[in-house]
């Protein structure tokens, strides 16, 4: 059978639970269509109830909560932002949105998250060098949760706001709290590869119910309260519809058993590289429980006997997609120009790094042709030992 002829199987595909469909019918029958709604004020509520945060606003994206963060903490053109290197850009692209500058910090090897040493060392060099950090960007990557207490620390002893990118860690916890909760502000992105999706969106976690009040009235185009339309702040148009926000309450539902399942998937992938050299999984520390929202390898070709591209090439010609790690933002032909703090491990992360499909919906069969594929070039390529 040709490649084309073969069923795709997703790195990350979204998974319906059912009672998504309740939601979206209650949602017609009431003409409920539009952004703001009885759903968005539900799902903002589960959220809150879920991971333990005070108040949460419901918006069209992840990436549309973390510029928000940043106004919220006043970032403004030719302030500077920490941001984790290692990170997909939609991490770092709303600094750029503020006209701040994007300062890069590479990751620590136990989690590959901001490493809490060199945000010190930045921290203490942009000070000396006349730049108040105006926020800190740490990312949750790939579900599994950074070193917060170090880097909260930091925070607070550079009196710096902490943004928690925790786009990919709804589910996460660290030292047995939801990630997202330890920052002023925390991210979270329903896109449709994430572990809930409402097919696009994100949300806005935060204490500060002035805060989040703020966030919500900049999101809704900053009307002002007027019979007529009056506007005294440029705002924009970043909340979730109704629609949206009701396939969000059914996912709610079944989040513990996706996190579960994505778990096991972990689990079953480290069944199958057992006993082949070369092969190391993203660590999880006793302090971090990891949603495992995609399982990550990284191979040493000298012990594998083969590199990451030739795995992903192999998959690729099953149609089963798989996907290097992130490049790092100070390695991104549009960010070249931006302060760094060290990078060699990220670098070499992006290097020997994949993601393997970590979906909650993978089927009997789907392993079946991942795990065939896998032992082929496991098998044929392993250096003797």
């Amino acid at each position: 059978m040709e490649n084309s002829e073969k069923k795709k199987i997703w790195l990350s595909s979204p998974h319906m639970s059912g009672y998504e469909e309740a939601y979206i019918k209650e949602a017609f029958a009431s003409n409920w269509i539009a952004p703001l709604g009885p759903h968005v004020d539900a799902f903002e509520k589960a959220l809150c109830s879920y991971t333990g945060a005070r108040h949460a606003a419901a918006l069209s994206s992840g990436t549309a909560a973390l510029h928000l963060a940043l106004m919220l903490c006043n970032v403004q053109r030719g302030d500077e932002v920490i941001c984790q290197s290692f990170t997909f850009s939609a991490s770092a692209n709303p600094i750029v949105y503020q006209g701040a500058t994007p300062v890069f910090v590479d990751s620590e090897e136990d989690t590959w998250n901001m490493d809490p040493q060199l945000l010190e060392e930045a921290l203490k060099d942009r000070l000396a060098r006349g730049k108040k950090i105006k926020a800190v960007i740490a990312v949750h990557l790939y579900g599994m949760p950074a070193k917060l207490n170090e880097i909260k620390a930091l925070c607070e002893r550079f009196e710096v706001p902490l943004i928690e990118d925790a786009a990919e860690a709804l589910g996460s916890q660290y030292r047995g709290r939801a990630c997202g909760t330890f920052g002023r502000f925390g991210i979270l992105s329903f896109n449709g590869n994430k572990i809930i999706t409402t097919s696009g969106g994100g949300a806005l976690l935060g204490e500060e119910a002035q805060a989040i009040e703020k966030a919500r009235f900049l999101a809704t185009q900053a009307r002002d309260p007027a019979p007529h339309y009056q506007h005294s702040h440029i705002g924009y148009n970043y909340r979730l519809s109704n629609v949206l926000a009701g396939i969000g309450r059914g996912q709610m539902q079944v989040l513990d058993e996706r996190v579960a399942q994505r778990r096991r998937n972990f689990d079953r992938y480290v069944r199958i590289f057992s006993g082949f050299p070369g092969i190391d999984f993203q660590p999880e520390s006793p302090d971090n429980f990891s949603n495992r929202w995609l399982t990550c390898i990284l191979i040493n070709p000298e012990l594998a006997g083969f590199d990451r591209e030739k795995l992903r090439l192999a998959l690729e010609n099953e149609n089963i997609e798989s996907r290097p790690l992130w490049k790092p933002m100070h390695l991104q032909p549009v960010f070249k120009d931006a302060p760094a703090y060290g990078g060699s491990v990220c670098a070499r992360l992006f290097q020997d790094g994949l993601c393997l499909p970590s979906g909650s919906n993978l089927s009997p069969q789907d392993w079946e042709r991942i795990e065939e594929t896998l032992y082929s070039v496991l098998e044929s390529n392993t250096v003797s030992r």
